[in-house]
């Protein structure tokens, strides 16, 4: 079995909820939540937590390193004519993405030299390039709509010798509709378009697999539930053909990613993957031996949060649907950080006057500061004697410390302790606190 099979999360450092932390207690509560293999978004090239990829390796969980091919939502990273790589659309669009051009040579260099950087600058395991797409589902009807700016243009006209299709003007002799055959040789420009950016930046010269022959690839494409022509809409509207994506690329394995006109859905059924079939059975007819992963959103907007349970459905689902691993977005959005209680996973002695807890989410350090919400048990009476102080409060653990703890085992009572709504995606002035009592053996100290 492979270190990236089974359950896997995607991780974005950047939240609020992974601030003010270490990254060992960030490491203890995705270890605690079952998983070996982490998805962790780089936003900014420059700016990844070596330490957090460190202590994940060190734990045993594989580390991706997820970086977006076709923009970014930060440009402070970038080179100064980094405007110049925008992708033009049908309508100007201010949503705070700025879309960057494959057609664009400067931009594919950029990115190339920058993730070749990357991988030499730390040990992910794997490193995997999401949304490499041309914008948007039903963008010739949104307008958003691209890339129809002048590399596009340029490169489109030497291939083939022609102007791209006018997408506007339904008089027009290159209108989309009326000139089928041209935009038959768009479609497929677009796609090997796709395919040749993401051939340059892993295999091309100075590229990722040049600076780390041994890393894992992983590929990205979408699913979505959109009729019997799903498969041949996204490869119409975004330029993207799983099949000949991996025949380019030659990746270890693919991921088919949930398109937002599904994971918007306020009631989507676990099992909305079935439904993902014909792309996968498109891929599996030309590389019957590839992996496959398919991942999922679990709250990224507030109707649609996803609980354990339904995670734990998809995951089965996705099991039997042949896939061998899945992952989310993002790990501390699902609905169950808003609605389940403190859970105590683990209390560990740290020598004779320290006890670390673990819990299962991270704790608001008021409430776990309070030294009485601690008491020591023994022969089923509390122990008034016992004075214990709260050293510190770090995510999801709570250090303890007390002269007077027995070194014979005994009983902690832990209560009152709450979670952290302040720091959540969509924050709440409603915090989950421990139902009742907690009570946990504490091994002896010899």
């Amino acid at each position: 079995m492979h270190k990236w099979e089974g359950r896997s999360i995607q991780i974005d450092p950047v939240f609020p909820y992974y601030t003010g932390r270490s990254e060992q207690s960030i490491v203890d509560e995705l270890e605690f939540a079952g998983y070996r293999s982490v998805h962790y978004f780089v936003t900014d090239e420059n700016k990844v937590n070596g330490r957090l990829v460190e202590l994940l390796r060190a734990r045993g969980i594989m580390v991706w390193a997820t970086l977006l091919g076709n923009g970014t939502y930060i440009t402070d990273h970038l080179p100064k004519d980094w405007p110049d790589w925008q992708m033009t659309l049908l309508r100007p669009v201010n949503d705070g993405y700025f879309r960057l051009s494959p057609h664009s040579y400067r931009y594919v260099e950029w990115k190339k030299q920058t993730m070749a950087a990357l991988v030499k600058a730390h040990q992910f395991d794997g490193l995997e390039i999401a949304e490499p797409y041309f914008p948007e589902w039903n963008g010739i009807a949104s307008g958003v709509y691209g890339d129809v700016g002048p590399y596009a243009r340029a490169a489109f006209k030497q291939q083939y010798g022609s102007e791209i299709p006018d997408f506007k003007q339904k008089s027009s002799p290159l209108y989309y509709k009326r000139n089928t055959s041209l935009y038959r040789d768009w479609i497929e420009f677009r796609v090997a378009t796709v395919n040749r950016f993401l051939h340059e930046l892993i295999n091309g010269r100075g590229g990722v697999r040049e600076a780390r022959p041994e890393i894992q690839i992983a590929t990205w494409s979408l699913g979505v539930n959109a009729g019997a022509d799903s498969v041949d809409k996204v490869r119409e509207f975004h330029g993207l053909d799983a099949a000949s994506m991996i025949s380019y690329v030659k990746p270890d394995f693919h991921v088919i990613q949930t398109h937002w006109p599904d994971w918007m859905r306020w009631r989507l059924p676990a099992d909305y993957i079935k439904h993902y079939e014909p792309f996968a059975a498109r891929i599996r007819a030309i590389h019957p031996d590839l992996p496959l992963s398919v991942q999922t959103d679990i709250g990224s907007l507030r109707p649609m949060r996803r609980n354990r349970a339904w995670l734990e459905s998809f995951s089965t689902h996705s099991q039997s649907l042949g896939y061998r691993t899945w992952t989310a977005y993002e790990y501390h959005l699902g609905a169950y950080m808003y609605d389940e209680k403190p859970k105590l996973m683990a209390i560990k002695r740290q020598g004779r006057d320290r006890l670390l807890l673990q819990f299962q989410k991270r704790i608001d350090p008021a409430s776990a500061a309070i030294s009485d919400n601690y008491k020591v048990i023994q022969d089923a009476g509390i122990r008034s004697d016992v004075q214990i102080g709260v050293i510190k409060v770090d995510g999801c653990n709570v250090l303890l410390q007390s002269g007077q703890f027995p070194t014979e085992p005994f009983i902690l009572s832990i209560s009152k302790l709450k979670d952290t709504p302040k720091l959540w995606l969509f924050p709440s002035n409603r915090a989950n606190e421990m139902a009742s009592p907690c009570q946990a053996e504490v091994e002896s100290y010899s």
